[in-house]
């Protein structure tokens, strides 16, 4: 499909319109989308046929001090993203923190558990097997 003998005019004009904040077929957002929808052409005949144009305007939106709106989102999502990151860092610190005291807990355990199987083997041993108490909610 080819583009229309005025599509590039009909840019132009959406491009000024919108950088004078008069947009008329378009939110007025600082961005492709709403350009190509102000402008009345499909988004892909500014990435594809016209990156010129799309250069063009975002240049100017810059110029004028402005950010584009598809910029501003993008910070808004690095900021989030670094913060989550952050989190999962800390998460993953208390984790290994976790683990390492969960370890040195059941090699502890299993070295009580060791003396007492060696201590309960031993006829004259103190240590004695307690028979096991039914649990108060279990019916038997």
């Amino acid at each position: 499909m080819s583009p229309a003998p005025d599509e590039r005019d009909r840019i132009r004009a959406a491009m000024d319109r919108i950088l004078r904040g008069t947009a008329q077929h378009s939110n007025g957002a600082l961005t492709i989308v709403a350009l190509a929808q102000e402008a009345g052409v499909p988004r892909n005949a500014l990435t594809q046929r016209h990156p010129d144009l799309k250069n063009d305007f975002y240049t100017q939106v810059r110029a004028r001090g402005q950010t584009p709106d598809s910029e501003i989102r993008l910070r808004q999502q690095i900021v989030k993203l670094k913060e989550l990151r952050a989190k999962d860092t800390a998460e993953l610190a208390q984790l290994r923190t976790d683990v390492a005291q969960l370890v040195r807990a059941v090699n502890q355990l299993t070295v009580e558990n060791r003396q007492l199987r060696g201590a309960l083997s031993q006829p004259t041993s103190p240590v004695r097997v307690v028979p096991a108490q039914p649990h108060p909610n279990r019916t038997h």
